[in-house]
C-alpha cells in the first residue's frame, strides 16, 4: 500500500518519496514483522496447543508440554506488514495465500489430538506446492538459468509445473525435518531467506549487476526481495523466544510455511539448482532422512528385511535364546548406523549439546552458502 501512496504522500511532505524506494519497504517490512512477533507471541501462547512431544527423536521428551504452532501467529501478523509494504500484484497474493494454506495445513496436525499421517500431509504438501507452481509461472513459459551453463533457457509451463511442484515438496519436508533442536530449522532458514532476498534485490533485480554477472534480469527482484525479507523479519521476532532453552515451538505451522518460502524464493530466482547453494545444511540434515525412509521402504515392499540392529537382537532372544540375528542386505545394515535426521546422529552418536549443534550447522551453512554462490555466478 504505501508504494503506491507514495506519489499522494509526496505531495504533501517530500521525504514520503521514499515509500517508493524498494529498499526502504524492506527496511520498514522486516523491522515491522520482527517487532509485532516479538511482542505480541508472547502475549498469545498460551492459547496455541502443546507439544505431544516426539517418541523416535533424540531428547524429543524435552519439548512435550511447551506451546507449539507458533506459525500459526507469526504468519498472521505477517499478513498486514506485507499488506503495507508489498506492492499490489494478483501473483504476490496468490503466493502470499498458498503460504497461509501451508502453515494452516501444518497448524491441523500441531493442533490434532493425534498425529496426521505421513500420506496426509505428503499430500496436502503436494497440493500446496502444486498450486504454487501454476501461480508462479501463470501458464506462460519461463525463463530459467543453471550453473555451468552460458546462457539461459525458455522453459513450458508443461515442463516447469511438475518440475517446480517436486522442488516445493522436498523444500517444506527438508526444512519439516530439520526441525528438532531449538532455533535449528529457524536460524538456518534465515540465512536461506538473507541470501536468498539480497541476491533478488542486488543481482537478479538490478538491470546493469545482472548483466556484469550473465545472469537474467528480472524486474520483479525487488518485489520479490520485499516479501521474503519482510518474512524474515517474522522469523527473527519469533527465535528470540526459540533460543535455547525455548519457549515456545513453531510446529509444522511454522516449518512448511518456511519451506514452501525458500522454494518459492529459489524459483523466483530462475535457479532451481539456487537451492543446493542456499539450504545445504538443510538440505542434507533433513533430505538425507528422506532418502533412507524411502530406501527402506522400497526393500521392505521388495521382501528385504530392514529391522533395526535392535530390533534384530529382539526378535533372536526371543525366538531362541542364543539364535543369532538373520544377515542383512549391507546398504540396509549401512542405513542403519546413521540416525537421520543427522542432528538426532549428532546429539546421540557424537554427544554434541542442543548449542553445539545450532552453532556448528549454522556455521557451516554461513560459510558454504556465499562461497556456493559466489562459485554458482562466476564459473558461468
Amino acid at each position: 500500500m504505501l508504494y503506491h501512496l507514495a506519489p499522494i504522500l509526496t505531495d504533501i511532505w517530500g521525504p514520503f518519496r521514499l515509500f517508493g524506494s524498494y529498499l526502504v519497504l524492506i527496511g520498514i517490512g522486516a523491522a515491522l514483522a520482527s517487532l509485532l512477533t516479538g511482542l505480541i507471541l508472547p502475549r498469545v501462547w498460551h492459547l496455541l496447543p502443546q507439544d505431544r512431544g516426539k517418541v523416535h527423536v533424540q531428547k524429543g521428551e524435552v519439548s512435550k508440554g511447551k506451546p507449539t504452532g507458533a506459525g500459526f501467529v507469526f504468519v498472521l501478523l505477517l499478513l498486514p506488514v506485507l499488506f503495507l509494504v508489498l506492492p499490489f500484484s494478483a501473483k504476490y497474493w496468490s503466493i502470499a495465500g498458498c503460504l497461509l494454506l501451508a502453515m494452516l495445513a501444518g497448524y491441523g496436525d500441531d493442533a490434532s489430538e493425534k498425529p496426521w499421517g505421513e500420506l496426509l500431509k505428503g499430500t496436502l504438501d503436494l497440493l500446496v506446492a502444486l498450486a504454487t507452481s501454476v501461480f508462479m509461472c501463470e501458464g506462460r513459459e519461463i525463463v530459467v538459468w543453471l550453473p555451468l551453463v552460458k546462457g539461459d533457457f525458455t522453459v513450458s509451463p508443461w515442463l516447469y509445473v511438475p518440475c517446480a511442484t517436486a522442488l516445493l515438496w522436498v523444500a517444506i519436508n527438508t526444512t519439516n525435518c530439520s526441525d528438532g533442536v531449538d532455533g535449528l530449522a529457524g536460524v538456518l532458514t534465515l540465512l536461506s531467506l538473507f541470501y536468498l532476498g539480497g541476491f533478488l534485490y542486488i543481482v537478479i533485480g538490478h538491470r546493469e549487476m545482472a548483466a556484469y554477472l550473465l545472469v537474467p534480469h528480472n524486474m520483479e527482484g525487488a518485489k520479490w526481495a520485499v516479501l521474503i525479507i519482510s518474512a524474515s523479519g517474522a522469523m527473527a521476532g519469533y527465535l528470540w523466544h526459540n533460543a535455547e532453552p525455548s519457549r515456545v515451538l513453531m510446529g509444522d505451522a511454522g516449518s512448511r510455511f518456511l519451506g514452501l518460502l525458500v522454494g518459492v524464493a529459489v524459483l523466483a530466482s530462475g535457479n532451481p539448482a539456487l537451492i543446493l547453494v542456499v539450504a545445504p545444511v538443510v538440505l542434507v540434515n533433513g533430505g538425507t532422512g528422506l532418502v533412507k525412509l524411502a530406501l527402506l521402504r522400497g526393500f521392505k515392499l521388495m521382501g528385504m528385511d530392514t529391522r533395526t540392529p535392535q530390533k534384530l537382537k529382539e526378535d533372536a532372544q526371543q525366538a531362541g535364546g542364543d539364535t543369532p540375528p538373520p544377515k542383512q542386505f549391507i546398504l540396509v545394515r549401512l542405513m542403519h548406523r546413521v540416525r537421520f535426521p543427522l542432528h538426532d546422529h549428532c546429539r546421540k552418536e557424537l554427544r554434541w549439546s542442543n548449542p553445539q549443534v545450532l552453532l556448528r550447522f549454522v556455521l557451516l551453512q554461513a560459510f558454504l552458502t556465499p562461497l556456493l554462490l559466489g562459485l554458482l555466478v562466476k564459473v558461468r
